[in-house]
């Protein structure tokens, strides 16, 4: 009977750490920025969906059936599928900067239009019962794998330094808007000084 090594069995685990670190990082980003675009780029959408003409197809996607529903859902992903080809072609004639920006916008305004019909359909979708059990399912399994990335001390790394990040932009621009608001309302005082001189 062969004697289990201690040493070997702590070189194997630190090996394992070793080369699943930066997978955990790289799942670690990708959840947060899923979890933060998913709920910001949902609100945008929604903000423009109070447009007049976006209000329309809004109410018409609510009235659709339940298939025409699940079609109208899955329709984002395949008009986004030509950009991600033209993506690549950017990118395999040496236009990579081109190519990254396709795609990184592509997948903005595909998560923002998906996230908004979501939220249209998500009644008449649940209607359907292989989608209700299949959703029912996926959101087990995200929870367990967000539970797993979650507990680990490089997720919660990565979450702080990403949360300090957020909190820097957001504070960018909230100076970038006074800035913009204090030139604007400058213009306008000007305009109305002249206006005055004029008259």
């Amino acid at each position: 009977m062969v004697q289990p090594n201690p040493k070997r069995n702590r070189l194997l685990r630190f090996l394992k750490r070793l080369l699943t670190a930066p997978l955990v990082f790289i799942a670690a980003i990708f959840i947060l920025l899923e979890d933060w675009l998913w709920d910001d780029l949902a609100r945008l959408a929604a903000a423009i969906g109070r447009l007049p003409i976006f209000h329309q197809i809004e109410n018409l996607i609510l009235k659709l059936p339940p298939y025409a529903a699940l079609f109208m859902f899955a329709a984002p992903s395949l008009l986004l599928f030509p950009i991600k080809l033209l993506a690549l072609y950017f990118i395999s004639h040496g236009q990579a900067t081109l190519g990254m920006a396709t795609v990184i916008g592509a997948k903005f305004a595909g998560t923002a239009l998906v996230a908004r019909i979501f939220t249209l359909t998500k009644p008449k979708l649940m209607r359907i019962k292989w989608f209700a059990r299949l959703h029912d399912w996926f959101i087990a399994f995200k929870h367990r794998i967000y539970g797993a990335i979650k507990a680990t001390v490089l997720y919660r790394f990565t979450h702080r330094k990403l949360a300090a990040l957020r909190l820097v932009l957001k504070a960018w621009m909230g100076k970038r808007r006074s800035f913009l608001r204090r030139r604007w309302q400058a213009a306008v005082k000007l305009f109305r000084r002249q206006k005055q001189l004029q008259d």
